[in-house]
């Protein structure tokens, strides 16, 4: 019995394994639209900053 109880282990440990990755590969539903706005007005306000210096 003590040996089935140390094969479970590696076992369990191989199912946790799984489940963690299945988790962490899952597909995610909200996509880049937020972080792609979000560089298109860092772009927009680094061309003005670098516009403004031009202008002194």
């Amino acid at each position: 019995m003590g040996v089935l109880l140390w094969l479970l282990i590696p076992v369990l440990a191989a199912l946790a394994a799984v489940l963690y990755s299945g988790w962490a590969l899952r597909t995610r539903k909200t996509g880049d639209v937020a972080e792609l706005a979000g560089y298109a007005r860092f772009r927009e306000a680094m061309e003005r900053a670098h516009s403004d210096s031009d202008a002194a």
